[in-house]
């Protein structure tokens, strides 16, 4: 593999990991709650670790980067 090609996978892979954290974070804020009553530490764990599994799965491949 070149650079150029590691270089366009990590990005992509980064933004796609990243849009996930965000999403699950998103997603578990639930609406009506209180600030001071959402688990802040929970929502950062799972996040993580959805951003993670993300990261893993793109392994397989991206098709904004191509072959």
């Amino acid at each position: 593999m070149d650079k150029d090609y590691l270089k366009k996978w990590f990005k992509a892979a980064g933004i796609r990991a990243l849009k996930t954290i965000c999403q699950t974070a998103a997603g578990m804020i639930t609406v009506g709650a209180a600030i001071s009553d959402i688990s802040w530490g929970y929502v950062a764990s799972v996040s993580i670790v959805a951003g993670i599994a993300s990261m893993l799965t793109s392994v397989v491949g991206l098709p904004e980067v191509g072959a």
